[in-house]
């Protein structure tokens, strides 16, 4: 049963819906996996093996009889730690809320387990999902399977490299700050930030506990799937997308079929590139590869960009997602900023520009939400010519363990120590700012074996587009997916 670990959901259910398999066997080797190698990169962090197995064995007896639940009927399933489920914690990372049990599930959780998954574990995040890397006080660092002196990338680094080590039959995990996106990059795994509100974020959160089991919309924020096939990520997003639950009775959400199904048929944009946010040498040289392969392969390729700037793109999403993520500051982080930005003395810098967009005056941020309306609409015109635009995820693959603060955090970029955060959000910035789907696909390996993602980005609501692409990749270049050396 080794074969099983690289295994694409889509295809382990079909092998349980063919009861090839039973859904207590593959729990079992899930087990098995989880008590032998999770050790090592300390990717789940919560479980119950008991309950999972008491479900599992109802699903093999419900396909017995000739019941079927859904479409993962009997797949065992990892969440997410800051996905709320009923009888796992939901810890956000933090030791405050270490035996928190939401009452409910969310809405996301809730779509899978009605289509028969069975949730066996919690995987590690950083603090609040507060960081591209995933280490906290609760439960401690994550490793990359690929390399353990290396990070799997944050916030939803558990559950990629649960993905990757063959741990886990599918993920879910969520995306502000390329969240999805970059641990999908740096472990060698498929994944998709959705369009903005097309999945539903609903879900009961400690901090709202005058209101539980009801969350408002917050701005940039959406779960995706984690998965080893691009096959995967259509499973889960037809389940998964649509309006939070409470509206479902009145509100139905479809989206379009993808705007191409063969490779010569797409319309490609290519950025690859851009003075200051260049891609190290070695991410360079594989994205470079990849579209390379694709010329040679009869791909319609174009140079044409979208009329955006980096730069500032970048800068808009740096002040939207402070002003978003204000409303969980502590009190006194609050006040702090409040402070500091009524300094007018006070040097500009990073910090400053930080206190500024946490206590952004509502006319202030709407001048920002023009803007970002107004790259929407270039966007839109774009796409009205272009398909997909291929793009790197970060400028370099995944980095040493580093738990310096982000504001002084360095990390080795063609062999200079060089700031953090210039080097990891800008190019997932374009999607995010602008409400995109962005499906990543691995594209190769560095020199040191550590993979590379593409990130494919696609218009807006259109999410089976750039999946659709990945799955063309897969199966026309990418192969199958490979287990890291020692996974196998």
């Amino acid at each position: 049963m080794t074969e099983l670990a690289a295994l694409s959901a889509t295809e382990l259910t079909r092998r349980l819906r063919d009861r090839a398999l039973s859904s207590v066997e593959l729990l079992a080797y899930y087990r098995q996996r989880f008590e032998a190698l999770n050790p090592g990169i300390n990717a789940i962090v919560n479980t119950d093996f008991a309950a999972a197995q008491e479900r599992a064995r109802a699903a093999d007896d419900a396909l017995s009889r000739g019941e079927r639940w859904g479409p993962l009927h009997g797949l065992p399933i990892t969440l997410k730690d800051n996905i709320e489920t009923v009888g796992l914690p939901t810890t956000y990372g933090v030791p405050q809320y270490r035996d928190y049990l939401a009452a409910s599930n969310a809405d996301v959780a809730q779509s899978l387990l009605d289509a028969g998954a069975v949730l066996f574990g919690k995987t590690n995040m950083p603090a609040h999902g507060m960081d591209t890397q995933t280490f906290n006080d609760l439960f401690g660092q994550t490793n990359n399977p690929w390399n353990r002196e290396r990070t799997p990338g944050g916030s939803s680094g558990g559950a990629a490299a649960a993905v990757a080590a063959g741990l886990t039959g599918l993920e879910i995990g969520n995306d502000i700050g390329g969240s999805i996106r970059i641990p999908a990059h740096f472990c060698g795994i498929y994944g998709h930030k959705s369009s903005y509100g097309l999945v539903s974020m609903y879900g009961p959160k400690p901090w709202e506990s005058r209101h539980p089991g009801y969350a408002a919309e917050v701005d940039l924020l959406v779960n995706g799937p984690l998965a080893r096939s691009a096959d995967d990520l259509e499973l889960v997003m037809d389940l998964v997308a649509g309006p939070p639950l409470v509206r479902r009775g009145a509100v139905t959400m479809r989206m379009p079929q993808a705007r191409a199904r063969s490779l010569r048929d797409f319309r490609i944009g290519v950025w690859l590139d851009e003075p200051d946010y260049t891609p190290d040498s070695a991410v360079g040289d594989v994205l470079q590869q990849l579209v390379d392969r694709l010329a040679a392969a009869g791909a319609n390729l174009v140079t044409a960009r979208p009329d955006i700037s980096l730069r500032r793109v970048t800068a808009l999403r740096n002040e939207l997602e402070a002003a978003t993520l204000a409303y969980t500051c502590p009190a006194d982080t609050w006040e702090q900023a409040l402070a500091e930005a009524a300094t007018a003395t006070r040097e500009p810098g990073a910090r400053r520009s930080w206190a500024e967009s946490v206590t952004i005056r509502y006319r202030d941020w709407q001048a920002l939400n023009r803007e970002r309306q107004i790259m929407r609409s270039q966007w839109h015109a774009y796409f009205a010519e272009i398909d997909v635009l291929l793009c790197p995820v970060s400028r370099i693959a995944a980095h040493t363990h580093n738990s310096t603060p982000l504001p002084q955090r360095t990390v080795d970029f063609d062999g200079r120590a060089t700031p953090y955060w210039p080097l990891m959000g800008p190019w997932n910035s374009l999607a995010l700012v602008a409400y995109l789907p962005a499906t990543v696909a691995p594209a190769g390996r560095t020199p040191d074996g550590l993979p590379v993602g593409v990130q494919v980005i696609g218009p807006y609501y259109e999410d089976r587009t750039p999946i659709r692409f990945a799955q063309v990749l897969q199966e026309e270049l990418l192969g199958p997916f490979q287990l890291p050396e020692g996974y196998a």
